[in-house]
């Protein structure tokens, strides 16, 4: 086939492809995410000792940590959709973003004498159950962040995929601490990180392949 037929014929079959609108894309996430968040807290599921709860420094340490991680995670899930940005630079920042919040709950946790009671602190009957929870509360936004995902063009979609992870796994948590009557910082950074792994792995290994290329 002459190389202008070839060209004409593959030009005809070209499709309009709708522009990316990454602050509509945005917006989007954050209403599921609000969305998710009222429709547990208007089930019941709130934690029975809440007021107590947000007397204590912890409480606000897993809150904010984990905002920030489905926040920062989401952001440059949505920045390397554009083919000309890669997420490496993002995701080195979120591994100092991590590492500074589980630091922030070693310094919490500095003053308690676990080593004795190491294991009824993580109460791995509890544990596991926190765990399967995150999991299912991170659901919702592994599919949004999948779709937004094969509708973008990331030339690093693996990259791509362990950013969506993370911010995943950490609305998934930042929803599920309103529920959790677990404030030992060392109960949180095992189980939490457990889940969150989890999610973060899933994705890792799924989204990618749902890429449109």
């Amino acid at each position: 086939m002459p190389t202008g037929s070839l060209i004409d014929r593959l030009a005809r079959e070209l499709r309009p492809v709708r522009r990316r609108a990454p602050w509509r894309e945005a917006a989007l996430l954050l209403g599921l995410g609000a969305i998710e968040l009222g429709l547990f807290l208007g089930l019941g599921l709130m934690r029975p000792d809440m007021t107590a709860a947000m007397q204590l420094p912890v409480f606000w340490w897993k809150l904010a940590s984990l905002g920030l991680i489905g926040l920062v995670g989401g952001a440059v899930t949505l920045f390397s959709l554009d083919p000309v940005r890669s997420p490496r630079p993002g995701l080195r920042w979120l591994a100092v973003l991590i590492a500074v919040c589980l630091g922030g709950g070693w310094l919490l946790d500095a003053s308690r004498e676990g080593l004795a009671a190491l294991v009824g602190r993580l109460d791995w009957h509890h544990g596991l159950q926190c765990l399967g929870k995150i999991v299912a509360l991170s659901v919702p936004a592994v599919i949004a962040l999948g779709v937004v995902m094969r509708r973008g063009a990331p030339t690093d979609r693996a990259g791509t995929a362990l950013a969506a992870g993370l911010a995943a796994s950490g609305w998934g948590a930042f929803v599920f601490v309103f529920a959790c009557p677990f404030d030992d910082p060392l109960y949180v950074a095992v189980w939490y990180s457990l889940g969150c792994g989890v999610v973060t792995l899933f994705a890792r290994l799924v989204l990618p392949r749902l890429a449109r290329w």
